[in-house]
């Protein structure tokens, strides 16, 4: 069974570029949701106590972040989906969609606790200046699980590149 995934086909690289794709696709939504929810928390604490609308945004460039981090991921893989050198086996990728589905999903989970803290911390922060710094930290520790995403892709990545198998067998 081991050998099937030494096997060259084209769904090798369709496995591979599904990981690139759900990388970004879904830090994107994640980024999204975060945006959206904090930043409508936002716009109503800068309605309420202007003053603090400045610092409120921390939330919404946080929920930014996690974009860029998707779209490291897909493009590292899309760079390492290579069909010409008959070396990209079905085993890499398979690695690769794990990479970007893990990458993609621990973005996706920052973005919705990001959402989550901003909105209630926005909403905090109006009626007191003393939540801010367990808003950053709260918002910290939400971004670090799309960082944790981030890493376990490209050591995933890492292991794909390691494979150095050569295709004798072209299955389609």
């Amino acid at each position: 069974m081991a050998e099937v995934f030494n096997y060259c086909t084209p769904l090798g690289a369709l496995f591979g570029q599904l990981g690139a794709s759900a990388a970004l696709g879904l830090a994107n939504i994640g980024a999204a949701y975060g945006t959206v929810k904090a930043g409508v928390a936002v716009a109503h604490l800068g309605i309420v106590a202007k003053n603090r609308a400045t610092r409120g945004m921390v939330p919404v460039i946080m929920a930014g972040i996690l974009c860029i981090y998707g779209l490291i991921i897909a493009v590292i893989i899309s760079n390492n989906v290579k069909l010409t050198d008959r070396t990209y086996t079905l085993g890499k990728g398979f690695l690769h969609l794990g990479a970007g589905l893990a990458g993609g999903f621990a973005s996706l989970a920052a973005g919705f606790a990001i959402g989550q803290v901003g909105d209630a911390c926005a909403a905090a922060y109006q009626k007191t200046e003393t939540i801010f710094v367990a808003m950053i930290l709260m918002l910290i520790f939400a971004e670090a699980l799309g960082l944790y995403g981030l890493i376990v892709a490209l050591l995933m990545n890492g292991k794909a590149t390691a494979i150095n198998t050569v295709c004798n067998t072209y299955v389609y």
